[in-house]
């Protein structure tokens, strides 16, 4: 009988000492079952230790291993010192146990004696497990009012944020000796550069790196300049309360960072709901009537790309053979011709964003259509004037495959139609 060893134990401090828990529960299983050689029991060299792990979910790296061995037909008996390392959840257990049955696996608790086979020692077993549960659930909610407590009075009870130590053998938080320069750096540099990508780069640009030893990231820097611990508070319950450990920053120099900040989010939604104004909009149409949209990307330098497109005639599969058409140099081109015909001057070049001579425009133009060869510039007395097209760009692969797939679409609709 091939007899695998779980333990467990819940949190992973001592755990690195010469003689730990798990090897305790270790030498009492390994006893246990050298005691049954007679029966055929022999221990596997495999360990499936748990330290650091709660019992009450199954999301455990070694008791997965352990499953997917139990469903390999590895073993056949599972050994553990008491049956709260295995789970303290009642359901949980239950479910295991339920695995184990239904692949023939055997569990034994070695310190405490019950048959499963039995509805008394079924009944043991659900007792054992409903205290076990209740003693984690009762220990959660003493850690919980202890948390809470200590947090009232100003204690950290976490693990310790950048910046800050703390004081040996106690929760009070303390300055780090080189981690809160740059915490201080942070807070005074930021309003002056107001960007955290660039504030992330020039520290690791000198070379300051986080409490582990790697390379500041934008999202450290922002958690850094969002946090109010620096400050001397205290989170607690969404709230935070006046702490008893030094602060990093004054709030002089906290509000010039959160003003730079804001500034910052207020200029960056301004630059992307920027309005891009088209000048010819409404004015221009395509070959075969469709009217031409204006288009607009930002590239990664922050530079408008501004394009004149056809929509897609979906009716015929076909896209306007124009492509794009560079917005500007087609403004430019009416521009130049509307001023030569009014004598109208803008203060700027050609007025390109000049919302007045977008409404000269349109009370001297009545029409723009754009063919491969022309632009037939319709006035709005009834002359037309014909001129060069433009800002003709040549069509890209992206293009030229999504025409191909709409001509595709068109020639199936037209043979299923017939």
């Amino acid at each position: 009988m091939r007899c695998a060893i779980y333990t467990r134990k819940s949190v992973d401090e001592g755990l690195d000492a010469a003689f730990t828990t798990l090897d305790n529960q270790r030498e009492y299983c390994s006893a246990y079952i050298a005691s049954q050689a007679g029966e055929g029991w022999t221990e596997l060299p495999q360990h499936y230790d748990d330290g650091g792990w709660s019992g009450g979910n199954l999301k455990r790296p070694a008791l997965t291993q352990l499953r997917a061995d139990i469903e390999a037909g590895m073993l056949d008996i599972v050994v553990v010192y008491k049956i709260d390392r295995l789970s303290r959840s009642l359901r949980d257990f239950a479910n295991l146990v339920a695995e184990f049955e239904a692949r023939k696996v055997t569990f034994v608790s070695v310190t405490q004696s019950f048959d499963t086979s039995t509805s008394m020692g079924r009944l043991t077993l659900n007792v054992l497990l409903s205290f076990a549960q209740f003693e984690r659930e009762l220990t959660g909610e003493r850690l919980k009012d202890w948390f809470a407590g200590a947090r009232g009075r100003g204690l950290w009870t976490r693990q310790r944020p950048f910046g800050y130590a703390k004081r040996e053998g106690s929760h009070e938080l303390i300055p780090h000796p080189t981690e809160a320069e740059i915490v201080r750096y942070i807070f005074e540099r930021y309003p002056k550069l107001g960007s955290v990508r660039q504030m992330a780069r020039e520290l690791n640009a000198a070379g300051y790196l986080n409490s582990r030893g790697r390379p500041i990231a934008e999202g450290v820097v922002k958690w850094i300049l969002h946090n109010r611990v620096y400050l001397g508070e205290m989170p607690h319950r969404g709230n935070f309360l006046p702490g008893i450990h030094e602060p990093i920053v004054d709030a002089i120099t906290w509000r010039r960072a959160h003003r730079a900040m804001d500034n910052s989010r207020t200029t960056a939604r301004a630059r992307r709901r920027e309005p891009v104004f088209a000048i010819l909009k409404g004015l221009l149409f395509g070959p075969g009537g469709y009217a031409m949209i204006h288009y607009f990307a930002r590239g990664r330098n922050g530079q408008i790309y501004r394009y004149y497109i056809a929509r897609p005639q979906r009716q015929t599969g076909q896209r306007c053979p124009l492509g794009r058409l560079r917005a500007a140099e087609v403004e430019r081109a009416v521009v130049a011709l509307v001023v030569g015909l009014t004598g109208y001057r803008s203060e700027n070049r050609y007025g390109l964003t000049d919302q007045a001579m977008a409404g000269l425009i349109r009370r001297v133009v009545a029409r723009i259509d754009m063919t491969k060869s022309q632009m037939l510039v319709t006035l709005a007395t009834g002359a037309t004037i014909v001129a060069e097209v433009p800002g003709i760009m040549a069509p890209s692969p992206r293009g030229l495959a999504a025409q191909e797939m709409w001509r595709r679409k068109a020639e199936a609709l037209s043979d299923s139609r017939a």
